[in-house]
């Protein structure tokens, strides 16, 4: 993470939500930490990630999604030279998904 972002009070953010356990858990608390519109782009913007993640193209995910060319090329931006925060959990959530199956 962004070094001028990362610090004490950032971490114990951050130790918050792992210590959340289930999506109940973290449906309530996200709702209490953030504005609806602030929860509904962060949906949108792993919407796209994970999308992208699919090889769909852009005028797809703009139709399907709502979300602007601008914020699909952001995220796949992130996908490409990011910090892999969204690699990580779509690779998880991958894994999870063939071991279910």
């Amino acid at each position: 993470m962004n070094s001028k972002l990362r610090g004490q009070t950032m971490d114990s953010l951050f130790q918050a939500i792992m210590k959340l356990e289930t999506i109940e858990e973290c449906s309530n608390f996200f709702e209490d930490l953030c504005t609806i519109s602030e929860l509904r782009a962060m949906e949108q913007r792993f919407q796209v990630a994970a999308m992208l993640d699919e090889g769909r193209i852009y005028s797809d995910i703009a139709k399907e999604t709502g979300a602007s060319t601008a914020t699909i090329s952001r995220v796949n931006k992130c996908l490409t030279y990011g910090s892999d925060g969204y690699r990580v959990v779509l690779d998880r959530m991958k894994h999870a998904e063939e071991k279910d199956e």
